[in-house]
């Protein structure tokens, strides 16, 4: 655990709402973690009165202004195009690059986000490509599930990547030291899937990782479940299955709220069982697991959704706060680097037993 005051950099113009979210967010975030600091990036003509209104926020934080806000519909490179350099989002993410501070945090375009923070910060040394790891809330309590929508497609050796930077986040996350991993396939059966899923799980099966036990395949259903603590995937099965999971939370709310009220009776029951509903609505509540962290980047990153209000915001931002706190960076390295030393003996013992049998 590292010590010392946890810097956060914030795009105070991205999401939905800008400022009036951002601003708010991180002081509720200042109030369970004392010992942050902020840069706010913004319009200063815009952010300075809404600072104004947390003097406890203000008296830690340092406004940087900006002209430019990324929109949330602009395609990347349109964004890289005009932002570079210049805008709240781009500024936020070079605030991490030039180590003034430690994380960046914001709410806007995800594509924009994405290939600002690639561009800026580049991968991590033998990382191909970046992934947007999302906490995700399951029967037994959070699993994490990766990739969510960063790149599409993946081969074996980038999907066990994705097994190394997730199991990393999950023993912060979780307190665990050998977080269980499973991949998203179609059929728990070693002969189903496509051939780099299966590759994939010969070299997690027979490597024998440290930091992670190989838990094997796991179906869409088991992410609810919680099945194992970190879900594999590509970018593109991943995406579908975390709008899938939120369209079905909406759903299910939308069902109940009209069979509540549906009644006198029903109205009743709803009266009674109130504790109970206000509970599946609490554990369905995106804004208690508001916030993706971009995995592969030299540098953290956390994405907030962009529609949430200060609580959501807020949820990001202290996500954000654990994984500084904790040295995500140095985990990930570290297991990085051990995997490569086994898989690389792995392969000399491989290569020595087939010379053996000539």
């Amino acid at each position: 655990m590292t010590s010392g005051k946890v810097r956060i950099a914030l795009d105070a113009m991205g999401g939905d709402h800008g400022p009036e979210i951002v601003i708010p967010g991180a002081a509720l975030t200042l109030a369970r973690h004392p010992d942050t600091q902020f840069i706010i990036h913004g319009n200063e003509e815009v952010c300075a009165p809404v600072l104004a209104q947390h003097p406890a926020l203000k008296a830690v934080s340092t406004l940087v202004h900006s002209d430019i806000a990324i929109r949330m519909d602009d395609k990347p490179s349109q964004a890289l195009r005009y932002g570079r350099g210049k805008s709240s989002m781009w500024k936020a993410i070079d605030s991490v690059k030039q180590g003034n501070a430690d994380v960046a945090v914001s709410a806007g375009n995800t594509g924009a986000l994405m290939a600002m923070s690639l561009f800026c910060l580049r991968t991590m040394a033998n990382i191909d490509r970046p992934a947007i790891a999302a906490i995700w809330p399951t029967i037994k309590g959070e699993s994490i599930v990766l990739d969510v929508g960063a790149t599409i497609g993946a081969d074996a050796r980038q999907l066990v990547d994705l097994a190394i930077m997730g199991s990393a986040m999950a023993q912060i996350m979780f307190d665990i030291d050998k977080p269980t991993v499973g991949l998203l396939n179609v059929g728990v059966e070693e002969m189903k899937g496509v051939e780099e899923v299966k590759l994939a799980a010969k070299i997690l099966r027979e490597t024998a990782l440290p930091g992670l036990t190989y838990a094997g395949f796991v179906e869409g259903d088991d992410i609810g479940r919680g099945t194992v603590d970190v879900v594999v995937t590509e970018g593109f099965a991943g995406n579908i299955a975390l709008k899938t999971a939120e369209g079905t939370a909406k759903q299910i709310g939308t069902y109940l709220k009209a069979a509540m009220g549906r009644t006198l009776m029903s109205k009743l029951g709803y009266l009674l069982a109130r504790g109970a509903f206000n509970e599946l609505k609490e554990r369905l509540d995106p804004r208690k697991v508001n916030g993706g962290v971009f995995l592969g980047l030299d540098g953290v990153v956390i994405k907030s959704h962009g529609g949430t209000d200060a609580t959501g915001f807020s949820a990001a931002v202290d996500l954000g706060y654990e994984m500084v706190r904790h040295d995500l960076m140095a985990k990930i390295r570290t297991s990085l680097s051990d995997s490569f030393g086994h898989r690389a003996a792995q392969s000399a013992s491989d290569e020595a037993s087939g010379d053996s049998a000539a």
